[in-house]
């Protein structure tokens, strides 16, 4: 027999099983072991719960700018804070209408009080504070319910890369194990284990860089938000003291 037939045979038996045996993504997985299945579960999940804490807070974060738009031109138009105090049930998403609200509560009790006693000596800056008080506690609440599942956001975006480096190493640690057992290197020994390290890796990047760039989006709109309701706390306070507390 011919040296170069007796080559190809060779080769034939060693590595060309390789070529028949299905390296696709799917078949891969399906054929993954027990800790790299749970490894991509876990980091499919995290990925799953990302997309949907993403889609949520995008539509949230749109009506509460929406709204507080809308809210701040009806603010700025009114003269009768009473009515508008009715008009702001309308825009449940705007922080900046909570902090209305919670403001004219106070001032309301403020009022009512100073006209129970008509006599009596009233202090405008104790009332005042009172009335910061009550915005700041509405500002904490509004932040609160702003920055809900965000850092669920940042949780994964730190720990699905190194989630999915675990896998990585499992797997290259059961191709060198292949090796070992059965005292080849040819590419049908190593291909599936490499192959299941870079699924993971993959994966772990896919769950990880979506959630970071939306996580440093939606804390910017946190910090816009938070600037606005600042800025009206302010102007609130400003209208309270000189038409109200005068």
């Amino acid at each position: 027999m011919p040296a170069n037939v007796v080559m190809v045979t060779a080769i034939s038996a060693t590595g060309g099983g390789a070529a028949n045996e299905p390296l696709d993504i799917l078949s891969l997985l399906l054929n993954a072991s027990g800790v790299v299945m749970g490894v991509l579960f876990l980091l499919i999940s995290l990925s799953v719960v990302s997309w949907w804490i993403i889609g949520y807070k995008a539509l949230y974060f749109a009506r509460a700018v929406k709204e507080s738009l809308g809210f701040l031109d009806a603010f700025w138009k009114t003269r009768r804070y009473d009515q508008l105090m009715q008009e702001s049930e309308a825009f449940p998403r705007s922080p900046i209408a909570q902090l209305f609200r919670a403001g004219f509560i106070e001032l309301s009790k403020v009022i009512k009080q100073r006209q129970s006693e008509p006599g009596a000596k009233h202090d405008s800056e104790d009332d005042l504070e009172n009335i910061q008080r009550s915005l700041r506690r509405a500002w904490t609440s509004e932040m609160t319910h702003l920055e809900s599942l965000i850092p669920f956001l940042a949780t994964t975006g730190s720990a699905a890369p190194f989630v999915g480096l675990f896998g990585t190493v499992w797997g290259i640690m059961n191709s060198f194990r292949s090796i070992g057992a059965k005292g080849a290197a040819n590419l049908s020994t190593v291909a599936p284990g490499i192959a299941e390290a870079l699924i993971a890796t993959a994966i772990g990047l896919v769950a990880a860089i979506p959630a970071v760039m939306a996580f440093n989006y939606f804390n910017r709109k946190v910090k816009v938000l938070s600037a606005e309701m600042e800025s009206f706390s302010n102007d609130f306070l400003n209208i309270v003291k000189r038409h109200f507390l005068r």
